[in-house]
């Protein structure tokens, strides 16, 4: 007899044999009846030239880049062995691995889903909205191109919906963990009778089969033939734009002709060119959904900023720039190129109020630092580029502390400009660009949204 909570968390998974979260007699006996088949973690394929040299496939990342496969002495094999690098935080995957995957019956999905949402869209809204639903119908890829604040996720509301009552498992998908963690209670909130789980690093256990999924893009690689539905939300986010084998996995968890929605503010040239030549559907929202335009980023210099910062004192311009959101009972972010120098500046601007904290990518608080900006506790956050999209706060004004350098693209600086003005409350605000020199980078930043907010007024207007 199947036990429904051992199938239904293998259902769609790729797991190691000996790392399971069930007893490990039970897996073998879902083994030896045929409920779970066993495939080797690394393929090992032979040249067939006259040097008969050897290369490597990691089977739950789909890596195939040779040099991140390193050769070890295996104490469990006795021998020389090989494991994968890139997928090496998710524990190793060595020769010598067992991946385990259902191949046990699976039941019906569930078509009776409801969806608790009482927003109203705006045209451009709702004609996205319906034109993703068309693709999803046919199976055709779909990139949805809207500017920052143009309710994205609203969007993608009623072709979740649609998705799901058609008995259909969908997936979200998205770079950064931050992202699902603003996603999750929101697609709670609309889906309330739909099981859900969140998938990112350091997610507890969930229980029962989730027909909805949110997960980093990282954690696709423990999914294969998953999902009928994939939708890729930020797909312009570092790290997915920069990996291959991140962009392979979004691939490798949809099931035979599953469509994929790529939904961004910032395409990427190669997902432009695809959409053109692979006839995907395209949905283009200029404007946002409050009809007010993007903030325009101001330039201010700040010359040898990360020279006074190191000698502990903070440049006047960013100490009247913040002292002015203070006065305001404004909550602000201010985006540090570095680590090490937002940790230099932290403690200096707790000498003029010692609430102000900082947050970063490794920081295991950092989802109770985002809630206390939004709920007032603190009156501003430091910030990596960590929190450059995914994060709506009301009111927020924004100031970028060397926008000069290599780490802020102009799709980051876009995405950062806009966390400003979403709320139809206030629709506008500061955003500005502390510079040690205008770069490239900020100039396309800077044009792009000036282009869009025009083509956003003509397309209104006309």
């Amino acid at each position: 007899m199947i036990e429904p909570q051992i199938r239904d968390f293998f259902i769609g998974r790729i797991w190691t044999r000996n790392n399971t979260p069930f007893p490990k007699e039970k897996i073998e006996k879902y083994i030896n009846s045929n409920h779970l088949s066993i495939r080797s973690a690394i393929t090992v394929i032979q040249s067939p030239n006259l040097f008969k040299q050897k290369f490597f496939k990691c089977n739950r990342c789909h890596n195939e880049n040779q040099e991140e496969f390193i050769q070890f002495e295996c104490a469990r094999c006795n021998e020389l062995c090989v494991y994968c690098r890139h997928c090496i935080n998710m524990g190793r995957m060595s020769r010598c691995t067992d991946l385990i995957v259902w191949s046990g019956p699976v039941p019906n999905f569930k078509h009776h889903h409801e969806l608790a949402w009482e927003g109203k869209f705006t045209k451009a809204q709702e004609q996205a909205s319906n034109e993703l639903i068309a693709s999803i119908n046919l199976k055709r890829n779909h990139l949805i191109h809207a500017v920052c604040g143009a309710g994205k996720t609203e969007i993608l509301f009623p072709a979740v919906h649609f998705a799901l009552n058609k008995g259909l498992r969908v997936c979200v998908a998205t770079p950064r963990t931050d992202v699902v963690l603003e996603l999750f209670p929101r697609f709670q909130k609309v889906f309330p009778n739909t099981i859900l789980h969140a998938y990112y690093g350091g997610s507890p256990k969930q229980p029962g089969f989730a027909q909805l999924v949110i997960a980093t893009t990282h954690q696709l690689f423990r999914f294969e033939k998953a999902f009928d539905v994939v939708i890729v939300d930020e797909a312009d986010a570092f790290p997915y734009t920069s990996d291959q084998a991140l962009q392979k996995a979004v691939y490798k968890v949809r099931k035979n002709e599953a469509p994929i929605a790529f939904v961004t503010a910032t395409p990427s040239l190669k997902i432009l060119s695809q959409v053109k030549q692979e006839n995907w559907g395209h949905s283009f929202i200029p404007r946002r959904y409050h009809g007010y335009p993007l903030p325009v980023p101001r330039f201010v210099s700040l010359w040898s900023y990360d020279k006074k910062i190191n000698k502990g004192k903070l440049p006047p311009k960013l100490i009247s720039w913040m002292k002015t959101r203070l006065e305001q009972k404004a909550p602000f972010l201010i985006f540090f190129p570095t680590i090490q120098l937002m940790e230099l500046a932290t403690p200096l601007f707790q000498e003029i109020d010692p609430k102000i904290i900082s947050v970063h990518a490794e920081d295991p608080n950092r989802k109770e630092k985002v809630v206390k900006l939004r709920n007032e506790e603190i009156p501003g956050l430091l910030t990596t580029t960590i929190l450059e999209r995914g994060i709506t706060i009301k009111n927020v004004q924004v100031a970028v502390v060397g926008a000069e350098s290599k780490i802020f693209t102009s799709s980051a600086l876009i995405q950062i400009s806009g966390r400003v003005g979403r709320n139809v409350q206030f629709p506008d605000g500061e955003i500005v660009f502390f510079h040690h020199g205008i770069t490239m980078e900020m100039d396309v930043a800077r044009e792009e949204i000036l282009r869009l907010n025009k083509e956003g007024f003509e397309k209104v207007t006309v």
